[in-house]
């Protein structure tokens, strides 16, 4: 995700258990933790689609001229390939 470099940015504190902490430091490299826990609270606040949206999307994106030539390319890959190795002479 890209961050604007416009945006202010704020710094919070947060009560979490002892060895949650331990863990996430020892797992976590120290330049990476803000950027982990934003991504965490992005995924928590940001709206859950209902199944009917799923549906509408995934009927779009089927209906998308592109995507229907993309799913052809692929419908068009045979499902076996001759390994080049099967009748190569021994050694």
């Amino acid at each position: 995700m890209c961050q604007d470099i416009r945006m202010g940015m704020r710094q919070m504190t947060f009560d979490i258990p002892e060895d949650m902490a331990e863990r996430f430091s020892a797992e976590v490299p120290a330049d990476e933790q803000s950027r982990v826990v934003l991504t965490a609270i992005r995924r928590r606040i940001t709206p859950r689609l209902t199944e009917e949206q799923w549906a509408a999307i995934c009927e779009a994106a089927n209906n998308d001229p592109e995507t229907q030539q993309i799913q052809a390319e692929f419908d068009a890959i045979p499902d076996t390939f001759d390994e080049v190795w099967d009748d190569a002479p021994a050694r």
